[in-house]
């Protein structure tokens, strides 16, 4: 089931280290839409479609558009936006002179923060932090491993191998994200982050050994905390018979919250380098992303012999 994320006001006044000006008492107050905001045409009374529930941020041009304005007009367009309460505002470039905004916002009981960092970088370092913090997200049973920079997602019953397999991809180079709970956040229409659910983090669980922490066991470089899912792989019981000799296997997919994996198997069998596979299919992935199929190339090379 798809959980409805929500941070409080709090939480981003600590991450960033933002200046409490006004509404302190408000600071438990819920933000449930990422993207922050600029407002423009709310300043001139164009409020058809305001953004609600979505914080406001003002750099140098708003609060000197704002200052250049006569009292009673800037006290217009400041309660254009108060009157709707957005979640709070955040004054960047450590600008002055907010007396008017302070006002405002003490009196409706909306947080007025402000931080020195520039404008621009401000919005993309708090359009990351809302959208990782208020993407949806499943949890589902699994092991997710970073391979060679991709996200693969490994799936199967119970005891078929797959924390074994990641222990074995871990001595090869590779970086555990998550074990046994993988949690999945919906970053985009076309993006899937997986990512641990803190309880597990940096632990593999063995059977017959027991739980690993793997930084301590083989250093910071055997996990990672988050990847972009790009490759979903399912391991399953060996069934004889069921595998064929295809120069090219179809691509398939698996949509967690709408959004398609590319998707396979890979079939058990005591003596197949289940890790080497999985490895060879994202080696594989990189080069149809490339542009490269290695059917393509050997029926040419036939056509070519031929002619």
């Amino acid at each position: 089931m798809v959980q409805q994320k929500s941070i409080v006001i709090k939480d981003i006044v600590n991450t960033f280290s933002l200046e409490v000006l006004a509404g302190e008492g408000n600071l438990n107050k819920k933000v449930t839409k990422s993207n922050a905001r600029r407002p423009g045409l709310e300043f001139i009374k164009y409020l058809d479609f305001f953004p609600m529930e979505h914080i406001h941020v003002l750099g140098q041009n708003e609060i000197q558009y704002l200052v250049s304005l006569p009292d009673e007009e800037r006290s217009n367009r400041v309660q254009n936006l108060i009157k709707y309460k957005p979640p709070c505002i955040i004054v960047t470039d450590g600008q002055g002179d907010l007396k008017y905004l302070t006002k405002y916002c003490t009196e409706n009981t909306i947080p007025l923060l402000r931080t020195e960092e520039p404008n621009y970088e401000f919005i993309k370092k708090l359009d990351t932090y809302l959208i990782k913090r208020l993407a949806p997200e499943i949890a589902i049973h699994g092991v997710c491993v970073n391979v060679s920079g991709m996200g693969v997602l490994i799936r199967g019953d119970s005891g078929v191998g797959k924390s074994e397999t990641a222990h074995s991809l871990i001595g090869r180079g590779h970086r555990l994200v998550a074990d046994d709970i993988v949690v999945l956040k919906k970053l985009s229409p076309q993006t899937l982050l997986g990512t641990h659910n803190e309880t597990n983090r940096e632990l593999l669980s063995l059977r017959s050994i027991g739980l690993l922490n793997v930084v301590r066991a083989y250093g910071r470089n055997a996990f990672q905390d988050e990847s972009r899912i790009a490759l979903d792989i399912e391991l399953t019981k060996w069934q004889d018979n069921s595998l064929y000799n295809e120069l090219e296997v179809e691509t398939k997919y698996k949509t967690y919250m709408d959004v398609k994996v590319p998707t396979m198997q890979i079939q058990l069998k005591p003596g197949r380098d289940v890790a080497g596979l999985i490895e060879a299919a994202v080696n594989n992935f990189y080069l149809k992303q490339e542009g490269y199929s290695a059917a393509e190339d050997f029926m040419r090379r036939i056509e070519e012999s031929e002619n």
